[in-house]
């Protein structure tokens, strides 16, 4: 079977809701589920993430971010991490147990990929949520949301290349022109993530960054750009992309988007290593 067809196989089984969620992936799915409700009690959304330990390391971890946290007084407990956090961050926290465990890869060289998609997923994700706070001005929790889901299709395609020998071993280019769309709309509607972020991911896609940046699809295609950890799923061969952080120089106002990272370093870095699963 030719790879477009593998694709459009795997795009048609997820639009009739074939996928499986591992037990975790379920616990953050039903968090997803509560939060949404108006009603949802803090006690109620405290349980549901206190039965699976890795969001609740999560939980704890970004709320101690200095992001969150500038006064570097501890959170131990996830109540209290709940409470610093609120809802709408949970959410991107839920989403991110969800993109990670939809690999479930079975080699050694597919666990790597993983872990490297995984890598920039973290990047992205805090890079973007920084962007929307201090260059775009949109709402951050938005921004590290798109983030965390932007590569949610090459996990589900990682996850699925032991059963298509071959799926992702070269010629990523193709993949990016035929599976992001083929598979990620299809993910992305299982999931329900909300059409605004559907929109931003698809100008991800396409690539094309508008100069200067205001929209959320700018805010996470200039985090892509920016993170230091490249996807494994671009053939890059090493040499950087036009529009990385080595070129990249635009003024916004009286400062340039590298200082403006620059005095951001510590809330990217502390962000990156709580998004770490």
């Amino acid at each position: 079977m030719q790879r477009y067809d593998i694709l459009k196989k795997i795009a048609a089984e997820l639009e009739h809701g074939e996928v499986n969620f591992s037990t975790n992936a379920l616990v953050a799915l039903k968090l997803q589920n509560a939060i949404n409700d108006p009603d949802c009690h803090i006690d109620q959304a405290t349980r549901l993430i206190k039965a699976e330990p890795l969001l609740s390391a999560r939980v704890v971890a970004l709320a101690n971010s200095t992001a969150f946290n500038p006064s570097g007084r501890p959170i131990t407990d996830v109540r209290t991490a709940v409470l610093r956090l609120g809802f709408r961050y949970l959410r991107s926290l839920a989403a991110a147990v969800v993109t990670r465990a939809l690999a479930s890869p079975l080699s050694a060289q597919d666990r790597a990929m993983a872990a490297r998609l995984w890598e920039h997923t973290a990047h992205v994700a805090a890079l973007a949520q920084v962007i929307a706070r201090k260059v775009t001005h949109l709402d951050p929790e938005t921004a590290m949301f798109a983030g965390i889901v932007h590569e949610i299709s090459g996990f589900y395609l990682i996850s699925r290349s032991a059963e298509y020998p071959g799926l992702l071993d070269e010629d990523f280019s193709a993949w990016c022109e035929t599976g992001e769309a083929e598979v990620g709309r299809a993910l992305l509607q299982v999931l329900e993530v909300p059409q605004t972020v559907v929109e931003a991911i698809e100008v991800c896609w396409r690539g094309f960054l508008a100069m200067p940046p205001i929209s959320l699809g700018d805010t996470l295609l200039l985090a892509d750009e920016l993170a230091p950890v490249e996807s494994p799923l671009r053939d890059l061969d090493g040499v950087p992309r036009e529009g990385t952080a080595a070129s990249i120089d635009l003024l916004i106002g009286e400062d340039t988007l590298l200082a403006i990272m620059h005095e951001s370093e510590d809330d990217v870095r502390s962000l990156t290593a709580a998004l770490r699963l």
